[in-house]
This record gives C-alpha cells, structure tokens and sequence, in this order.
C-alpha cells in the first residue's frame, strides 16, 4: 500500500460506513490528489485531511441514486446521474473491493430508508409542538403511576384482608369480638385504597379524554382546511381554463363571452382593464425572453416580422461542457420568471423561390453542398417494405378516473417512484418511447451528406426538435421499464435504421439506447426526475445523447429540454416544451455548435406557440445558419449570406428557407387510440425471435393495449413486487457478503457496459456489439427472468 493511501478503518462488522485516505482525480494539471474520506449514513463525504471534518467538507455525493463503477482493480468511479462524478483510486485491489462493497451496502441501505419513508402516510395534519406533548405525556406518565401504586396497595390489603377472613372462620368465639375489629380495620383499608384507585382511573380517563378531544379537534381542523385548499386550487384552476379560452378567443379576435370576461378579470394584474380582453389594437402581449437575442425578420413576401434568436453565452464549446452540465435545475419558479436583457438582431431574409408555399420544400435555392433528395414521404414510395404491419392499435377503453384524485397527494413527490394505475398509461414501455425519436431518422441520412458541416448541424438540429413532435398531444405515462428489459425494433428494410435499448439501472432508473443508421450511429443514456407541483408536472430528463457521421467523422452531442404536463387538476391535458438545447460538435466538427432556444407557451403572446428558434455558430464564432419552426409541426433552416451591425445589434442576411423537417400527418381517428403515430402503433406489434427480456412481452403492456386494464393493473403489481423481490434478496446476498469480508458483483447490463467517454472523465453505457449476433443465434443465455 502506497503512503496516498493510509490504512482504511471501518465500523463494526457488516456496518457499511467507512473512512480513509483515497486518491482522488482533480484536474489534468494536479491529476489524483489524496483525499480523506468518510461514508457516513448512505452519503460519501471527503476532505483534505481529518482535521477539516469539523469545518470544510469538501465535496459530497449522496448514494441512494448514484451509480458505482469499477474502472480496473485499483480505481472506482461514483457518479449521481451527471451532475457530480467521483474519480477515486484505492492503493490496492483489496482496499478498493472494499470501499465498492460498503458503498454498495450503504447505497442498498439508503434505497430502503427511502422508500420505508415514502411508503408512510402524509396527511398533513399540523404537527403538535413537541412541548406540548412532553408535558401531557409526562402528566399521562404520571397518573399512570398513581394508578399503579393503588393497583399495589390494594393487591397487599386485599391479600391481609383474606388472611384475616380465613383466622375469623378458623377461630373460637372467645376471640371473635378481636378477630372481627382487625377484618373490620382491614375492610376500611382496602375500601379507602379502592376509592383511591377508582379516582386515580377517573383523572386518568379525564385527562386522556380531554387530550384526545383536543386533538381530534385540531385533525378535523386541518382536513377542513386541505378540502377548503383542494376546493380554492380547482377553483383557480377553472378560473386559469377560462383564462386561456379567453386568450384564444383574443388571438382570433372575437368577443370574449361576459361570464369569461368576469371570472378572469379577477386575476388580471392591478391597474389592468378588462376590455384589454377585447380590444387587440390597444394592448400587445410579449413574453421575455432569457438571455437571448431579439431577432427582426424583414421579408418582402411576408412583411416584417419579430423573433427570438437565443445564443448561448458560454466561454467554451467543447464537449465536455455539455458532459458537465446538470441535468436538472433547481431554480424557483420566480427565478426562472426573471426577466433578463434583450439583444436586438436584424435578420433580412431572401425571398421564398418558387411558389413561397411554406409547407413545402425547397432545395432550388440552396448552395451546392445541399443533398439533392427531399424528404422521404409517409408512404415510402422508394422503400422496400419486407412485411405489412399494422397501422392501429384497439381503441381505448372509456374507463373514467380521476387524475385530480390519485395526483393530490403527490405534490413535490419524484412521480417516477410512485405507483400509479395503468389507466394514466399509454400501452408502451418507456425504451419503446425513446426508440420512437428516430422516426424522423431520414434526416439524419440528408445531413450524412451534406459536405457543409454548419449545414449538417442545422440538419441535426432539426432532427433533435423532430423527437417531440408527438408530445404535444401524447399525455399518456409510458410504463416504467423494468431492471434488465429491452427493445429492439429493427426497421432497416423500410427505415434504413436498428435500435437496441435496455434498462440498465433502477436506482436512479437509466436507459441506453444504441442506433445505427445507412451512414451514422447515433447513441444516448436517459433517466430523468419528474416533480408534480399541483397544477403541473415538470420532467427534467438527464443524460446525454451522441451521433457520429461514419464517413466524416463528425460527432455531435446534446441534451433535451424540460417538458411540462399542464392542467392536472382540471381542463384537457397538454404538454409545453421549454428550455436552450445546445447541440456541440466534436471530432472534425470541434467548434461549430447550434443553440436553440423552446420558447414557452404563452397565452397572451401574439407570436406563434411551441416555438423554437437558434442560429449554427462555427469555430470561428460566426454565425452561419438560422434555424427556426415549431417544435410540434415543422423547422426551417436558412444560410447566413452576410452579416451587419454591431456587435450588440447584429443585422443577419439570409437566403432562401428550406424545410428541413415537417411532421407527417397522424392516422385516421388517432386520438381514439392515444394518439399514436403509424409508427408508435407498430413499436409494440408482436415479433419472433426478439429477447424474452423484449418489452412485447410484458403482460400488463400487452393486457392494457388488448383493453383489459383491470388486468392489467393486477400483472403491473406482480410484475412491480417480482422486481422488489429480486433487489431485496440481491441486498441480502451483498450484506451477508460484506459480512464475510468477501466481494459482491454489482449488477451488470447484459447488451451494455459503462465505460470512459472519449475525451472526458465522464462514464456512458455504451453498446457491447453482441446483441445482433445472440439473436442470429437465438442463444439468450444469460437474459434475466424479469417476466
């Protein structure tokens, strides 16, 4: 053992906590710096030297949602889902088996903690002053004791009274007189002790009578006052429903209905008129925009028009920024509100060639690196489709339960750990929802070609926006995958493209998906957390996604944005995508990145909704391509011919828009079946010789897509307890393991390995190459029962 590493001592045995010198990596300057660390109540602390525990903590991870990654036999990597990574380096392979171990224990050991926490009841009476109930215990204690001392006392006289009886019936009558005085004398005593008794049990009864009245008063008090605040929060919520109705009918300039125009006058700011309801010519809605650029768009076909061209003010482009950035924001709503400085930029635009007609595309006015083919269109003509599948799914049954309900007690919960009843699902799992955003792949084929790398960027930007096309009407909950399960969906025959994804996490849950295409592999690690906040639920995915073009080397990587479930008490159920999504290249595309901006749905804006907006930036800081549409229909792209201006009211001159991506349009009465796509029908439609880990072949999947729900929701319990078995009797074996001092196997993916991104200190599941070949072979050894 190395002197970085002192000796590293541990509690009793079978206790997971632990201290001790480690090596930990720093930077690429000092590189791996001693470091003393302490594992402490499921959270690993560590600092520069013992004598800092009291005051400077250095760093902390907590283990309850961290990953634990063997690297070789002497270093291990710790890492929480992005935000934080630890790097540590043990002086042996023995030390380091160890501190795995025991962080493996202590993380099993959180896990439980937690959810024995959540499974404890939360009705939020209000919470009597401890004080309080010191002091009616104590006086309870008290009486308690008094009543004990009388038990006492009259057991002893009630035991000298019977003696006393049995002499008098023993006894001659020349002593009767005598004997009769001392039964007398032991009759009064205990008739005194009895008094005392049953008067120490009335103070007793009367006091805990007393108290528990006052409490249940107090409970009653606070149930009234959560129906009173269910009651004034739906209120509010009907109240916003007629707001936004009010909003369309603005937007369309009609005359907004007198009950309308009444109810949300009421939550008008102070000072504002209701008949900016009905008068557009006088008040003009605009939201404000974070840290971006305003943009003015001067056409000679469409006039002048104003947007919003958000760029990212960061010092660095490269890769590692976007490994590093966290994944979740735990900025206030007030905050995120904050309104910030607006640049101006002028964008002059060529005109539309041709018939300007903005549903089409245009490539006669692009440069000559443009590919030449458009867009394959939904019937695929030119594809050679090897099998008819099916184009639906059954309709949804009508079985009417309340959201309101079952999500009232959920409010600032991880809805990802709460159980929730199918008929809030859609029948998919959540690997096949991830699959299902290379349905616009296409592109991706369009960009492989093109010989400018800014121009491939706005192609990639355009297949990143495609991925949310479906949401904006897909509000059911994708079925929470299972530790081991998979998906395949192999679609090379008429979409040019495969896609392996597996759960290879629960605790955090995580995803790897791996995608190979005709000219470029695209690859991502998901997870996410997911708050409900009373009138909406807010998803925060985590994770990085990759694509790497074969033939030029070029290699992209981004992160999604938040996306929000509104109106979850009352009013129809819609889905907003907001956020920046920086898409930064790397390899040969080192420098060039795109920044594009979600702006939120607003209702008093007067600017088109679900809107996105960006530029392409080069090396070279120059901005080359603007990107604009929406996220839920279609984007454009067009080049930067020359730009103008200042630096801080730039002046960009475009040519002509070309539609990179437009959304084909959904089946024939879709939204009688979740409103899936052509594509999304087909995701779950049963193949031969896909993994028994396959998500086609999970029963409450397949029950709830079939419309037997209530069954459905009997085999998701199974299903749910089977996975809770299998992780306690794993956290069994790692206990009885670490007890006997001897090493046990974290689990392992079976078509995935975490390993070392290329250039960074980050870790990603990556695809193994073995899965293609098992099922060749058919040989699924190894798979787990999950089923």
């Amino acid at each position: 053992m190395t002197d970085a590493t002192a000796k590293t001592t541990t509690a009793e045995k079978g206790d997971p906590e632990m201290k001790g010198w480690l090596l930990k990596w720093t930077n690429y300057i000092k590189g791996y710096q001693r470091r003393w660390f302490v594992l402490s109540k499921g959270v690993l602390s560590y600092y520069r030297n013992q004598s800092e525990m009291n005051h400077t903590c250095r760093g902390t991870i907590s283990l309850h949602g961290a990953l634990i990654h063997t690297v070789d036999s002497c270093t291990f990597v710790i890492s929480n889902g992005g935000t934080q990574t630890f790097h540590i380096k043990a002086g042996n392979e023995v030390e380091r088996q160890s501190w795995v171990t025991a962080l493996e224990l202590a993380k099993a050991k959180a896990i439980r903690a937690i959810e024995s926490e959540e499974e404890e009841a939360e009705e939020s009476a209000q919470v009597v002053p401890s004080q309080e109930i010191n002091a009616v215990v104590h006086d309870l204690t008290e009486r308690l004791e008094n009543m004990r001392t009388c038990y006492d006392l009259i057991t002893k006289h009630g035991a000298a009274l019977q003696r006393a009886l049995n002499d008098l019936e023993s006894n001659d009558e020349e002593s009767l007189a005598s004997r009769t005085k001392i039964v007398y004398e032991r009759a009064t005593l205990f008739r005194i002790t009895s008094n005392a008794m049953i008067n120490a049990g009335n103070d007793y009864l009367h006091t805990a009578e007393s108290q528990g009245y006052k409490w249940s008063k107090m409970l009653q008090h606070e149930r009234e006052q959560r129906q009173r605040l269910e009651e004034i929060i739906e209120q509010m919520a009907k109240q916003q429903s007629q707001m936004e109705q009010a909003a369309v009918l603005v937007r369309q300039n009609k005359p907004v209905p007198a009950m309308v125009s009444s109810s949300t006058t009421m939550l008008l700011p102070a000072g504002t008129s209701s008949t900016m309801l009905t008068s557009d010519d006088e008040v003009e809605y605009f939201d404000a925009e974070e840290n971006g650029y305003m943009g003015r768009l001067e056409s000679p076909l469409s006039g002048e028009r104003t947007f919003i061209v958000k760029l990212g003010q960061r010092s660095s482009s490269s890769e590692d920024q976007v490994e590093g950035q966290t994944g979740s924001s735990s900025e206030s709503d007030e905050q995120k509100r904050t309104v910030k400085t607006i640049q101006q930029v002028r964008v002059v635009s060529a005109p539309r060639v041709a018939s300007g007609d903005d549903d089409k595309i245009d490539h006669a006015a692009a440069n000559s690196s443009s590919p030449k083919n458009t867009l394959p269109s939904e019937s695929g003509s030119q594809r050679r489709i090897s099998r008819p599948r099916r184009s639906r799914v059954p309709d949804k049954p009508n079985y009417p339960l309340s959201l309101w309900s079952i999500m009232k007690n959920c409010i600032g919960k991880d809805l990802s750990k709460i159980p929730m009843p199918v008929n809030f699902n859609e029948p998919l799992s959540m690997l096949q929802r991830l699959v299902e955003d290379y349905e616009y792949a296409d592109i991706l084929d369009i960009a492989s070609r093109c010989k400018d790398e800014c121009e491939q960027l706005a192609y990639v930007a355009a297949f990143t926006v495609s991925a949310y096309a479906t949401t904006s009407n897909r509000t059911g909950k994708p079925f929470n995958p299972l530790l081991g399960e998979t998906f395949e969906c192999d679609r090379r025959d008429d979409l040019g493209w495969r896609c392996l994804a597996e759960q290879v996490s629960h605790h955090p849950p995580v995803a790897a998906i791996h995608c190979e295409g005709r000219d470029w592999t695209c690859w991502q690690e998901f997870s996410m957390t997911s708050k409900f906040r009373g009138k909406y639920v807010q998803v925060n995915p985590l994770g990085a996604a990759y694509l790497l073009f074969s033939e030029s080397g070029n290699r992209y990587s981004w992160r999604k944005v938040t996306t929000t479930v509104n109106n979850i008490i009352v009013g129809k159920l819609w889905v907003d995508q907001q956020g920046e999504m920086e898409i930064v290249g790397s390899n040969a595309a080192e420098g060039n990145k795109c920044v594009l901006n979600f702006i939120p749905y607003s209702y008093f804006s007067r600017e088109v909704q679900r809107s996105v907006k960006g530029v392409v930036i080069n090396r070279k800081n120059e901005v080359k391509f603007v990107v604009r549409g929406t996220w839920d229909e279609k984007i454009e792209i067009a080049p930067v011919l020359a730009t103008s201006g200042t630096a801080d009211s730039p002046t960009y001159t475009t040519g002509a828009y070309t539609v990179a991506w437009q959304r084909r349009p959904p089946p024939p009465d879709s939204d009688k079946f979740y409103n899936f796509t052509t594509l999304a029908c087909q995701l779950n439609e049963m193949e031969e010789g896909v993994a028994p880990t396959d998500s086609r072949h999970r029963p409450d999947q397949r029950l709830m897509e079939i419309g037997d729900w209530d069954e459905s929701n009997k085999e998701k319990l199974r299903l749910e307890e089977k996975q809770r078995s299998v992780r306690r009797q794993r956290e069994s074996d790692a206990e009885a393991a670490a007890a006997e001092g001897r090493p046990y196997p974290a689990y392992e993916p079976m078509w995935f390995k975490r390993e070392k991104e290329d250039g960074t200190e980050n870790f990603v599941h990556v695809y193994k190459n073995t899965y293609w070949e098992a099922k060749e072979a058919q040989d699924w050894t190894g798979c787990p029962d999950i089923y």
